[in-house]
């Protein structure tokens, strides 16, 4: 299947209900079912919803993880090799059988701690955040885990607040080693239960990977395309923020959307109705700022596939392996 190409692996991070599912189900659609292998690391927990009240420990901590086993199936997946992948049931709050998965040419890795140890970090062809505003994803985490998990509203809410200190301490601090980190956010004077389709998006460009060139928007920053791409610093270095907004024109979104795939040759275009979707409540939805940014990252993954997979192993295994492979000296 990978034909001597090792897989190519992303990161998507996030606290809960920050979207990872929705940004995987787009780049699956984009990519195709059949080259996408999905591995949640929620699934890695060492105990079950019962055993966690009983403790007093939530699922964010890393305590509460087996991230030596992480780290092993991270190391084995980006050889190309299978994994038997503990699962981990939300509806329920128990581990149940294990998952045999094979990787395929693109492996999406999504969950809490994914990006927490530097062990994990360095199997990472493409490392993604997400970081909607707190109020955003409260709303988010409500719709969700009330009508897919069996909460209440209150209930869901009273989790957030215990949380809170390990979102503060473990899961937020994961930002800084993104290469991407996407922002939604409503536009001003729109409530947040509103927002949905009108929803901002800005994506922070990190130049620890090359992006496409969109340069072109530079001469367009006159607020009225919708599209904004501008220089900026985050965490003290300098990076390009790009602005989408939630009304963005057809006309613009679809210039965008030709640049980008212009960048994918080995991509069918797919019209833009065919992903950017997500799910409000029992309802599907449809978003320019979403498709987008989900075009934006399968142009990483290709651009990845296309030209790094040619260098087999991450870099610290790499010389981790020449170290081991030098000859020795042999005393006269």
């Amino acid at each position: 299947m990978l034909r001597g190409k090792r897989p190519i692996i992303i990161g998507i991070v996030g606290d809960s209900a920050a979207g990872k599912t929705t940004i995987s189900r787009g780049l699956v659609q984009l990519l195709g079912p059949d080259r996408v292998t999905h591995v949640c690391t929620d699934d890695y927990h060492k105990f079950d919803r019962r055993e966690r009240a009983e403790l007093g420990i939530t699922a964010l901590h890393p305590e509460c993880n087996y991230l030596d086993v992480m780290e092993l199936h991270l190391e084995r997946l980006h050889y190309g090799q299978p994994i038997l992948k503990p699962v981990y049931d939300h509806s329920t709050g128990t581990l149940v059988r294990p998952e045999y998965v094979q990787p395929k040419q693109f492996v999406i890795v999504e969950g809490l701690l994914g990006f927490y140890t530097s062990v994990m970090r360095q199997f990472y062809d493409v490392k993604v955040y997400l970081d909607p505003p707190e109020d955003l994803r409260t709303v988010w985490k409500i719709k969700r885990d009330t009508t897919k998990r069996g909460y209440t509203a209150d209930q869901v809410r009273a989790e957030l607040v215990k949380r809170e200190p390990d979102s503060r301490d473990f899961i937020r601090p994961q930002r800084k080693h993104s290469d991407i980190v996407v922002q939604f956010h409503p536009p001003p004077g729109v409530a947040l239960e509103d927002a949905g389709p009108q929803l901002n998006v800005r994506l922070t460009l990190r130049p620890t990977i090359p992006h496409p060139d969109l340069s072109y928007l530079v001469e367009r920053n006159d607020g009225e395309a919708g599209i904004r791409l501008r220089l900026g610093r985050a965490d003290g270095l300098p990076v390009d923020f790009l602005e989408i907004d939630g009304n963005v024109t057809a006309e613009h979104a679809q210039e965008l959307e030709d640049a980008i795939w212009r960048h994918l040759p080995d991509l069918q275009p797919l019209r833009e109705d065919m992903f950017g979707e997500y799910q409000d409540r029992t309802e599907t939805k449809h978003s320019h700022p979403l498709a987008l940014t989900q075009l934006l990252l399968t142009y990483h993954l290709l651009r990845q596939y296309n030209d790094l997979t040619a260098l087999p192993f991450a870099p610290a295994v790499a010389a981790m392996s020449r170290l081991q492979n030098a000859p020795t000296l042999e005393v006269q």
